[in-house]
């Protein structure tokens, strides 16, 4: 998914497809025809439904009645997968998007709500809470959305911080706790202090989301706000593709490759090596591997490996791991040490999707990337 408004322009729509999107964002109702057109859906965004006090909402009636007029002229259209209702609320407006969200899905029912969560960061004044737990529950609880949605944005001087796998912690449990999937927001442009695009920024983001389990991957933002000092999105403020656009693309068909296999998985667990983030589970406390060796070759000194596992579990019970270098600069040559002897692995490609036997040089992981195995 596209974070931000969607473009009316029936080229930029087909533009967004081709780089491997299937949610343009957040689009006017009179613009439907022409998201449905380019192959993709969106969230509606009306104020009919979001442009409220949401401590101080009209009667129901009111709100009933405007609603009624929006179903009236886009319920009836694929495109529409949901409405857009707020971007990081605190805790206290909780209720009241809850209120509109009710309303809206008497009239449709198969409309999803949408609310984007702050990270676990924030202080508990800004929150509107000190329970961020407690805050994302308020999510399913109170606003009864399908699917936890949340951003952390934490790459800087060339590392991602702890605070990125904290949250996907977080989240991950609560989204296990709840049976509610979750989606991911994660940094597609530059802006503040945050660094720049690259493939190794993408796969990192991207492949630590899919080794906690993730659903869902949104970024924020395609279009460049024209703004600040925000740049490299994949669309430049001019309207033209900038190298991003390719990168974004490159990892959005690793996705959609990887999704076939990955939709029949469950997640079991997440571990780290060597060091452990905040929540975080060590390598040694999972039964499945027992070490992992990361080296380089023809770089001396050697650069310690950072890594994390994500195990699964499909229906038949045959059990997968996704390995992620952790490291945005170094590539690695890595070798697993399995608790079961003898076993093999098999490569899910992230290019065809199709199993393959793992061998030759697939033992290496580029700057942030990671790799699907099934253990046999």
């Amino acid at each position: 998914m596209a974070w931000g408004d969607a473009p009316a322009d029936p080229e930029r729509l087909r533009g967004m497809r081709e780089a491997g999107l299937n949610i343009a964002g957040f689009c006017h109702a009179e613009d439907l025809d022409k998201v449905r057109d380019a192959g993709l859906a969106c969230f509606v965004n009306d104020p009919r439904i979001s442009a409220y006090d949401w401590q101080a909402l009209p009667p129901d009636g009111e709100i009933r009645a405007r609603i009624a007029r929006l179903a009236k002229q886009a319920g009836a259209n694929p495109a529409a997968i949901g409405f857009f209702l707020r971007d990081e609320p605190p805790a206290a407006l909780m209720p009241g998007l809850a209120r509109v969200a009710k309303i809206v899905r008497e009239a449709e029912p198969d409309w999803w709500p949408y609310v984007n969560l702050f990270p676990y960061r924030v202080s508990p004044e800004r929150l509107g809470t000190a329970n961020y737990e407690a805050y994302v529950r308020m999510l399913v609880d109170t606003v009864g959305q399908p699917f936890l949605s949340y951003d952390n944005y934490s790459l800087v001087n060339g590392e991602m911080l702890d605070y990125f796998y904290t949250n996907l912690e977080i989240v991950r449990r609560l989204s296990i706790e709840t049976k509610t999937p979750f989606w991911n927001c994660i940094l597609a442009n530059a802006h503040f202090n945050y660094m720049e695009p690259s493939d190794a920024t993408f796969h990192l983001q991207v492949y630590a989301t899919l080794a906690y389990g993730g659903r869902g991957i949104q970024y924020f933002t395609y279009f460049t706000p024209s703004l600040g000092n925000y740049r490299m999105g994949a669309i430049d403020p001019f309207g033209n593709r900038t190298t991003t656009w390719e990168k974004l693309r490159r990892i959005n068909l690793e996705i959609a490759a990887l999704a076939p296999t990955i939709l029949q998985l469950r997640s079991t667990g997440v571990y780290h090596y060597p060091d452990v983030p905040e929540q975080g589970k060590p390598l040694a406390a999972n039964k499945l591997v027992r070490a992992i060796e990361m080296t380089q070759r023809f770089v001396k000194p050697p650069v310690a490996g950072r890594f994390l596992v994500g195990e699964f579990e499909d229906r038949a019970g045959r059990l997968y791991l996704m390995i992620v270098n952790k490291d945005l600069n170094n590539s690695f040559q890595f070798r697993l040490h399995l608790v079961k002897e003898n076993a093999k692995l098999v490569r899910i490609s992230p290019y065809s999707g199709k199993e393959e036997a793992f061998g030759g040089e697939m033992d290496w992981l580029a700057p942030g990337a990671g790799i699907l195995l099934r253990v046999e």
